[in-house]
């Protein structure tokens, strides 16, 4: 590697730690720089997700407060992560890169039509459950009053699970957009702030990238020149992320999911 890719490394793994943070889809920014430096597919993506975990611990470190009330969430949607990841891996070097690269395209697209149109979607569910709640009369025939309105749940229920656990086995495999997918389905399955939300996804990645990394230490070969450069620059663009990232407003935040979740479905149909 010479010292102007080493550089270009640097930088891209401070932009991948700082879009991580606050959207995801870091990988659509260094995993083209690793190739470009002469690094085999495989070889940039282990080498990519082993340098990407100090940026993602950074980033969930930085959104420490928005994480409070949220451990048995977290410990529910981790385990799901954890098992997504190491399958997601195993599928990595199993699987021809062809096979899997097929959907990515689809799942970052539906991905991205979720956080749109989320608060539209939101709102309906809401008023299906409380139709749901208050449309049969009680047993001493009164009319329910909002304390008879069941609340919905507060970890999303098994469909949420199912759903980021999937999410995980694709961010084991490839990564990019993972964190697009992750806030499409928390956004439309939990009713919490986008700002919380981004914390959970944060945590959630950092799961899966450390799983990820960790299978792949025994049976991968790394570039550790680009680990070490992505590593230092992941770290501290993850941090740069936490503080812009949560002073955005949540139309601000939805926009910004949805422009560089764009921008990551055309490099992907482009490729």
């Amino acid at each position: 590697m010479t010292p102007w890719e080493a550089v270009a490394v640097f930088v891209a793994g401070v932009c991948a730690g700082g879009v991580n943070t606050v959207v995801g889809s870091g990988t659509l920014i260094t995993f083209p720089v690793l190739l470009a430096t002469g690094l085999s597919p495989v070889t940039a993506t282990v080498s990519n997700a082993l340098g990407l975990v100090p940026g993602a611990v950074s980033g969930a470190f930085g959104y420490r407060k928005e994480l409070r009330g949220q451990r048995r969430r977290i410990l529910k949607l981790g385990v799901g992560a954890l098992l997504g990841g190491f399958t997601g891996a195993t599928l990595l070097l199993a699987l021809p890169a062809s096979a899997f690269e097929r959907i990515v395209p689809v799942v970052v697209g539906l991905a991205l039509v979720l956080v749109a149109f989320q608060p539209l979607i939101t709102r309906r569910l809401r008023r299906r459950r409380a139709s749901a709640a208050v449309g049969a009369p009680g047993p001493d025939d009164r009319a329910p009053g909002p304390d008879d309105r069941a609340p919905g749940r507060g970890d999303g229920g098994p469909l949420l699970f199912v759903g980021m656990a999937l999410a995980s086995v694709y961010g084991g495999y490839f990564a990019a957009a993972q964190g697009i997918i992750y806030m499409s389905l928390m956004g439309v399955l939990l009713d919490e702030t986008l700002q919380r939300l981004t914390a959970v996804k944060n945590v959630l990645v950092a799961v899966v990238n450390t799983v990820a990394a960790t299978f792949f230490l025994f049976v991968a070969d790394f570039d550790w020149t680009a680990v070490a450069l992505i590593a230092v620059g992941s770290a501290l663009g993850g941090q740069l992320g936490a503080v812009v990232g949560r002073r955005f407003s949540p139309v601000v935040l939805r926009a910004l999911i949805v422009t560089i979740g764009t921008v990551a479905l055309v490099q992907l149909l482009l490729r």
